[in-house]
């Protein structure tokens, strides 16, 4: 198995006047999680459909598992799973039936495809409600199945397209813990998502995408720590004319004072540690603390913002095709000549 499960050098891509990759270069080691952020139209989904096979490189190469996309997408196919933002499973049939159908468009025998649709069921906290019709089951089981359905074949590499959109905090919780469950399987993960906390609890590597270019990369911890805005808040027992001086050496910029003289709150560097000497320089001039907090930047509103001037918004301009079409790519189109033959039975 290749130390690189994921591969992108120089990747192009134009959509008529409009140019979604220009250029993009990213790897993800195996058995870990890239996140992949950027604002609207940046070029995630582009990238990650190519990655996919479902759209060609102008120019550039793309490798999953160390099998080039374009010159073996069927190999490619046959080792990816692909959990889009809308579930792309039959709300008619039951969870188990769903598991079943996908196991046996992807060439696993009756037997076999039961068994891992059981194991799954029981993986994901299904089995209570396998056999119930799938419009039934809440936003976050619907989630969590698709989940279940992406790894039927046990793919190496998985892709998730904005896996937790729409569901309330707990729901995003056993799903984020699912995935942590599959890395540690081995499973390597690309994520988009619109949910900066989400690339920060998730992600070991993160690359920001900005106008189909790759504008950063790095750990989360690296991110925030180069952009240097970690906030210092000081509060003060009492209001004291000597506070602002003592620590404006310590800081970045000036330091803002409540309008009750109790409250001192400036912008640090996020990687100096400062915390310590703050409450040193203020005791050397009889200044009394009696609290004080450092807000570590976010990757939201500090390092996201910085760097793109903007948000990271829950819709993508350049998903010129749906991404729940990727079901299919993970296997299904693969072995599209067997539909008819399927059992989706107990």
């Amino acid at each position: 198995m290749p130390s690189m499960m994921i591969e992108v050098e120089g990747l192009t891509k134009r959509y008529g006047e409009t140019q979604a990759l220009a250029g993009v270069d990213f790897s993800v080691e195996s058995g870990s999680i890239l996140g992949l952020l950027g604002p609207n139209g940046a070029g995630k989904t582009t990238a990650v459909r190519i990655l996919t096979t479902l759209a060609l490189p102008d120019a550039g190469r793309g490798r999953v598992g160390g099998i080039d996309v374009v010159e073996h997408p069927g190999e490619v196919r046959r080792r990816i799973g692909v959990a889009a933002q809308d579930a792309t499973l039959d709300p008619l049939l039951t969870g188990r039936q769903n598991l079943a159908l996908v196991g046996g468009l992807s060439d696993m025998s009756r037997s076999a495809s039961k068994a891992r649709a059981a194991e799954l069921l029981e993986q994901f906290e299904l089995t209570d409600a396998a056999d119930r019709v799938l419009k039934g089951y809440s936003g976050g089981m619907r989630r969590r199945l698709d989940l279940a359905a992406s790894i039927m074949t046990r793919p190496p590499v998985l892709f998730l397209d904005e896996p937790t959109t729409g569901l309330d905090p707990t729901s995003r919780q056993r799903v984020w813990e699912s995935i942590r469950e599959l890395v540690a399987q081995g499973v390597t993960v690309l994520l988009t998502t619109q949910y900066l906390d989400e690339a920060d609890a998730l992600a070991n590597q993160i690359v920001v995408i900005d106008h189909g270019k790759v504008i950063a990369h790095g750990t989360p911890r690296e991110l925030k720590a180069a952009s240097g805005s970690a906030r210092l808040e000081v509060a003060l027992s009492a209001p004291h004319p000597g506070a602002i001086a003592a620590i404006a050496p310590l800081v970045v910029g000036p330091v803002h004072l409540s309008a009750d003289g109790r409250r001192l709150s400036a912008e640090v560097d996020a990687s100096s540690g400062i915390a310590t000497s703050v409450v040193r320089a203020l005791d050397a001039v009889g200044v009394l603390v009696d609290n004080i907090e450092m807000r570590q930047p976010s990757l939201d509103d500090d390092v996201f913002f910085s760097l793109t001037g903007g948000h990271v918004s829950t819709t993508d301009a350049d998903d010129a095709v749906d991404l729940g079409a990727a079901r299919s790519v993970a296997g299904v189109l693969e072995h599209s000549s067997n539909v008819d033959a399927v059992e989706v039975g107990a």
